[in-house]
């Protein structure tokens, strides 16, 4: 099994060398050798911490220092989609 990773918006345009299933959102599917938290995977898809305004393991609002694990489900959405949940809803994030 592996990382499920849903990528929305222009995040889209940063992982063209991956393959990318179906349509928005992009659908990747990373081996998780290696990826231990949410950052491992924006420095494997090549994607700037600063470029992501949310993110979602498994349906929780998370943070970069979110572990995960196979079989998780983890959602990216960039700074141009940023949604109100940063002041409603806190991060779990592991440290």
């Amino acid at each position: 099994m592996a990382i499920q990773v849903k990528l929305f918006g222009d995040l889209r345009s940063k992982v063209k060398e991956k393959p990318i299933e179906g349509a928005l959102p992009t659908r990747i599917s990373l081996d998780e050798s290696g990826i231990e938290r949410i950052s491992d995977i924006l420095s494997k898809l090549s994607i700037e911490e600063s470029e992501v305004s949310h993110i979602f393991v498994n349906g929780i609002y998370s943070g970069k220092n979110k572990k995960v694990r196979d079989g998780d489900r983890v959602g990216l959405f960039p700074k141009r989609m940023a949604l109100l949940y940063k002041w409603y809803f806190p991060v779990k994030d592991d440290e």
